[in-house]
């Protein structure tokens, strides 16, 4: 049985996430190596919080990379073998490099908490916003933001499923667009939590900031396929994963096209490694011939690494 591993990014993190794997020694062993490349406890963080901790883009993003990355590290401990392919929901792009071994965990955790503060700081605090719709299918959300940004920016940035589209951009042209894609048909649309219009074409100052970060990194050709989110392309050399994750910045997350990519390389199962059980609950909406599990604690890891052997 060939099977797929995803990574999920920022929305996955909560208090106490990391108890469901139990006290296995590893666990803690990548929190520290990530602490200590960054300078922060992130183990203290994600043990007791608190919450409004977690929830600052500058301290998620590394944390959830970290946890993305103990989870793929124990999976290896208890004998799950490597994945026939693996990507990663934005942010987890850089969780799936790091366990495809073309990025190190102490340079990818310092490189996205830069990241995160790139983002937030590409437009003034309050300007941008995000919105989740519901019910409507891809191209209607499309071309209700274009009927409605006028001088602004409204896009559709996260194709997360086929009837749920996340937009972003200026707050009050996403706050027209909410209507709009309301008026064409959508049963939700839903305003987000979030500090800035993340993948949209306002954060290209953050992908400029990513370029001159990733000049000093050392990327290495992967050596588990990776799909990118900004291509839906396999990621081969060190350069082509460098360009990938500048412009993944400022560009649309197409979740829907990646899983169609795994099943057409032949995967039926596709494991979410990280807490969380987001991007499972999206994998048969994306395409029916998948079949998607969470591994959000050590039981259901287990039963996954079992399935293999069915």
């Amino acid at each position: 049985m060939r099977f797929g591993l995803v990574f999920p990014g920022q929305g996955s993190q909560s208090v106490g996430m990391m108890t469901g794997y139990g006290d296995f020694p590893l666990v803690r062993q990548v929190f520290d190596e990530a602490s200590l490349a960054l300078g922060v406890d992130l183990w203290q963080m994600a043990a007791v919080g608190p919450i409004e901790a977690l929830n600052l883009t500058v301290n998620t993003q590394p944390l959830m990379l970290t946890a993305d990355v103990a989870v793929f590290r124990l999976w290896k401990s208890i004998g799950g073998p490597d994945p026939e392919v693996v990507a990663g929901h934005s942010l987890g792009e850089y969780s799936a490099l790091v366990a495809a071994g073309a990025l190190t965990l102490a340079d990818a955790v310092p490189l996205v908490k830069l990241r995160a503060e790139a983002m937030q700081g590409a437009v003034p605090a309050g300007s941008g916003a995000m919105a989740a719709v519901m019910g409507l299918d891809a191209e209607s959300v499309r071309a209700a933001c274009a009927e409605v940004a006028g001088t602004e920016v409204v896009e559709a940035v996260n194709f997360n499923e086929p009837a749920q589209t996340v937009i972003a951009g200026h707050k009050a042209a996403v706050e027209r667009a909410a209507d709009a894609v309301k008026a064409r048909g959508a049963k939700r649309a839903l305003m987000l939590p979030v500090s800035a219009p993340f993948h949209c074409s306002l954060m290209h100052p953050a992908a400029d900031a990513l370029a001159v970060a990733l000049d000093g990194v050392e990327i290495l050709p992967p050596r588990i396929r990776v799909i990118n989110n900004v291509d839906v392309e396999e990621l081969k050399s060190g350069e082509g994963i460098r360009q990938s994750l500048i412009r993944q910045a400022a560009a649309p997350v197409r979740w829907v096209e990646t899983m169609i990519a795994f099943e057409r390389l032949g995967v039926s199962h596709v494991f979410e490694c990280g807490p969380g059980k987001v991007l499972s609950g999206l994998v048969k909406r994306c395409s029916p011939g998948l079949s998607g599990h969470a591994m959000n604690d050590e039981v259901a890891m287990r039963a996954c690494l079992a399935q293999l052997s069915v």
